[in-house]
């Protein structure tokens, strides 16, 4: 009895109707993982004579015509990792108004990986050295890095880079032999110039390339505590290259005067995250931890690439938000960066949808289609992608059903970031009544939730927000990452609306 055809589409970790682009760039990734000159595993030379072999007939339309025409059908697909879908409601009702349907996420690994070692690191530290950063800032930033080069595993490799307005390699990236020597370099840094992030950038993303592994956890964190100028569109292009090689971008703004929507624009384009650092003496706490969670990664790469689908006219993703690890709005574009699964935290993602009456015309609704693709390095083999699609029935009349407790959790912490976020958009048009109920409306929740702080925070603002018509850089950041962090609390009371 001949043997069945090896599934080369497996092999590749594409779909069997991938188009000849997906097929390549999956060739291109594998090979670079499983190429017999960056690995000398057991048995990962013949995967990578067989991923060869895959895509040289893939890859010609006659060949691979050939090999579909032979290939036995698709087995039931198994993930190394866990995956759930919740929907706000069973189904879609024929109105004629526009209507909501949220859609959650849930991505988690599996029991064995919570106890298993995790994938060692490849990260560059790009630190802000412009004269700002002179003083208590530098002391603490500097022995917060002496601190992450003391915890590293020795199969860590870190590099730190520090920037003005000129960038320099302080330590190359390499395994860490002579930390005293490597130690007394950090201590030499010294604050002088203007800021220019995209040479730090740069310098930080030649130094990760240099050990680029798929392998590897390849991560960028940059501490800044001010504006670049004149460069930020080179930053986010250069974001984005480094996105399509799974390596992730985090920031860390210092202070009051960095510019969180740009940065926020800059991690989020690669799945990474952005903390705001209030006072430096949380710098230490906050970089120690950031380094903790890679070194507890157990997928990196998490993208969901959407597809158009027949029928799914009128179903609009509107905004996506992931609730853990680390709570960020997410760039809505045809493929998105859902960010890593953490061996010991599931990621959670939300999506919002706005339905409009044209699309509740038949008896169904394709809200999503799309393909899930995991990158996990401990795994030998790409990890076959996850296609998604989802439907929704359209009945007359509501069905009479909760909506998932997990999702009302979301969005009552949801609500109370997206007040903040529609203040903000209001104060930009100049509308400050509007802006100014909407921030009252939110202290009055915040207050019933015993979040008194935070609730006197926005108080204080919007007295600010009256006399000068704006938010003070310090007040806004606080709103904003204060009922961000919310999302890692327990919900108490429901939202007045």
């Amino acid at each position: 009895m001949s043997s069945q055809p090896q599934d080369y589409y497996a092999l590749l970790g594409v779909v069997r109707n991938a188009s000849p682009e997906e097929i390549k760039r999956a060739y291109f990734e594998a090979a670079q993982k499983l190429h017999p000159d960056k690995n000398t595993a057991a048995g990962e030379t013949e995967l990578f004579l067989g991923v060869q072999q895959a895509y040289e007939t893939l890859a010609n339309p006659q060949r691979r015509a050939q090999y579909d025409a032979i290939l036995p059908p698709e087995k039931k697909l198994i993930l190394p990792y866990q995956h759930k879908i919740l929907c706000s409601r069973p189904n879609l009702v024929q109105l004629d108004e526009p209507q909501m349907l949220y859609v959650m996420l849930e991505l988690e690994a599996p029991e064995e990986a919570r106890q298993s070692s995790s994938p060692p690191l490849n990260v560059s530290l790009v630190i802000d050295r412009s004269t700002s950063m002179q003083g208590e800032k530098m002391d603490i930033v500097k022995a917060s890095a002496i601190q992450v080069l003391r915890n590293l595993r020795q199969q860590d490799i870190l590099s730190v880079v520090a920037f003005s307005d000129r960038a320099e390699v302080i330590i190359p990236a390499s395994y860490q032999q002579d930390r005293p020597r490597l130690e007394a370099k950090i201590q030499m840094i010294q604050p002088s110039g203007a800021t220019e992030m995209y040479q730090g950038l740069e310098l930080g993303v030649k130094e990760v390339y240099r050990s680029l592994d798929s392998k590897r956890v390849n991560h960028i964190i940059l501490l800044t505590d001010g504006h670049t100028y004149g460069d930020e569109q080179q930053c986010l292009e250069l974001a984005s290259r480094l996105a399509e090689h799974g390596i992730g971008v985090s920031c860390m703004g210092i202070g009051k005067e960095w510019n969180d929507i740009f940065l926020e624009t800059l991690s989020t384009r690669t799945g990474g995250s952005t903390a705001y650092i209030a006072q430096p003496a949380d710098i230490k706490r906050l970089l120690l931890e950031k380094f903790d969670a890679l070194a507890q990664t157990f997928a990196e790469d998490v993208t969901l690439q959407i597809s158009p689908a027949e029928g799914a006219e009128g179903a609009e993703l509107a905004y996506a938000f992931r609730l853990q690890p680390d709570p960020s709005t997410i760039v809505i574009e045809n493929q998105l960066h859902l960010g890593a699964i953490l061996q010991d935290t599931a990621t959670s993602v939300l999506f919002e949808y706005i339905i409009q009456p044209k699309a509740v015309k038949s008896d169904s609704l394709t809200i999503l289609n799309g393909t899930l693709k995991v990158s996990i390095a401990s795994y030998p083999s790409p990890v076959p992608p996850l296609r998604i699609h989802l439907k929704r029935p359209v009945s007359n009349s509501p069905e009479v059903e909760p909506p998932p407790p997990k999702i009302v959790q979301a969005l009552s912490r949801l609500m109370l970031y997206r007040m903040q976020e529609r203040a903000r958009k209001e104060i930009e048009k100049g509308n400050i009544d509007t802006a100014t109920r909407q921030l009252q409306t939110l202290a009055s929740n915040l207050l019933a939730q015993g979040e008194r702080s935070l609730a006197q925070t926005i108080l204080l603002e919007v007295n600010n927000l009256q006399q000068k018509s704006t938010l003070s850089e310090e007040g806004s950041k606080k709103i904003k990452y204060g009922t961000r962090a919310l999302f890692l609390e327990s919900p108490k009371k429901e939202i007045i609306s």
